[in-house]
């Protein structure tokens, strides 16, 4: 009877130590990696022209790509982002230059949007106005993303007592109105930078990216590549850092992303009920403030910052929900 020919030279592992280890060795090397895309079986379909597997991060870009609604929005952003850090480049005027003989007076040239109670270029102020929003925003985002996804992190990883104290800590976070505590903490402030609003803000938004860090973190430290490492004795540093957070860093960026436009609204209410930023600074939330009881005689001096305002978060949240598409592996 002739012999069974052997499919392969290594298919059989070492019985010793050392070759478990090695075995143990490659599945978690095979777990880590992620699963191809689908390709609809064409030959090859699942990688790119260069031949590596796609990641999220490479299929979420593709997919952005070819949306409207985020090519839409970022570039609105883009245009927003260029004037807040060069607004002279569209308005050469003095937004802080006030002449009280032109109140209230209706678009002439030069000045397309007229003139406010105060007899301020209502395009001037308009344009600056938005430095302070997108700085704002931005800097308030930061802060909320980075406290809140360290703390929920932290604590959806380690779990046991410090989870507990951070979900009751959050509770009473979330049990503060936010427009209420932005009238209490803020109306005690006298210094009228940014830097009160942004710390007010970070106060309390970061309960919010916490328990989404949080949730992430439990669903991802579950996963196979990570119980994996664990068996093979990596630290809890390592995991975090290289196994755990890329993959429970997506929903925190999708959140982070929706709640930059609601910061920068935020901000105008603030300003709006006199407890954000306060004159000289220029803001959108103080020019709707400082036009609407002239809301009948000047309408303009009121459109043309709320129309921005609402532009700007319009923009902000179309970008959210254009990542959370992208990044969200149910659509997909």
């Amino acid at each position: 009877m002739p012999e069974q020919p052997l499919e392969s030279e290594g298919v059989i592992a070492g019985t010793g130590t050392g070759g478990a280890m090695d075995l143990a060795t490659t599945e978690a090397e095979t777990l880590e990696k992620p699963p191809p895309a689908a390709s609809g079986g064409e030959p090859g379909g699942d990688t790119e022209s260069t031949g590596k597997p796609r990641s999220l991060w490479s299929d979420a870009w593709r997919d952005l790509r070819r949306n409207p609604v985020f090519i839409v929005s970022g570039l609105v952003i883009l245009f927003l982002v260029v004037i807040s850090l060069w607004p002279s480049l569209i308005a050469s005027g003095n937004p802080l230059k006030c002449d009280l003989a032109k109140a209230q007076q209706g678009p002439e040239p030069g000045h397309p949007f007229g003139y406010d109670g105060q007899g301020c270029d209502v395009y001037t102020r308009t344009v600056y106005g938005a430095r302070i929003s997108i700085a704002v925003g931005v800097c308030a985002t930061l802060g909320v993303a980075i406290l809140g996804s360290v703390l929920g992190g932290l604590a959806g990883f380690f779990g046991g007592i410090w989870d507990s104290i951070l979900s009751r800590i959050t509770d009473i976070f979330f049990a503060i109105p936010v427009v209420l505590g932005g009238l209490v903490l803020l109306s005690v402030v006298t210094d009228n930078s940014i830097w009160p609003v942004i710390g007010f803000m970070v106060l309390l938004g970061w309960p919010q990216i916490s328990r989404i860090a949080r949730g992430s973190v439990i669903t991802a430290k579950q996963n196979d590549y990570v119980q994996a490492a664990r068996a093979l004795g990596a630290s809890n540093s390592r995991m975090l850092l290289r196994h755990i957070t890329p993959n429970a860093v997506a929903p925190v960026i999708v959140v982070a992303t929706i709640a930059l436009g609601t910061y920068i609204a935020l901000e105008a209410t603030l300003s709006y009920l006199g407890v954000g930023l306060k004159p000289p600074s220029v803001s959108w939330g103080i020019d709707i403030s400082a036009a609407s009881p002239y809301i009948r005689n000047a309408p303009h001096a009121l459109l043309w910052p709320s129309g921005a305002l609402a532009i700007t978060v319009l923009a902000f949240i179309m970008l959210g929900d254009a990542v959370r598409d992208a990044l969200d592996p149910k659509l997909r």
